[in-house]
């Protein structure tokens, strides 16, 4: 088998391949790329939320420190009133 016919196999083999059907398609690329920018919107909002929860309920924990435990005290107090 010579250089050519390899090459040929190898092109052939990599256009079977699921990655470029969907590239080969325009309206399905557009639907997995708007499919991952809602996983990657959601992911974000999600890591974003538990970010802060993790944070608001650290600086609830260190009440001792006089300037930082009244600020996480009316951290505390907004996020409540706005339950």
């Amino acid at each position: 088998m010579n250089d050519t016919e390899r090459l040929a196999q190898a092109i052939e083999a990599l256009n079977q391949h699921k990655l470029m059907q969907i590239y080969a398609n325009p309206w399905r690329m557009m639907w997995v790329n708007f499919l991952r920018g809602l996983a990657f919107g959601l992911g974000s909002v999600l890591g974003a939320t538990i970010l802060v929860y993790v944070t608001v309920q650290i600086l609830a924990q260190i009440e001792f420190i006089p300037i930082l435990g009244d600020w996480a005290v009316q951290i505390i107090t907004q996020i409540e009133s706005n339950r």
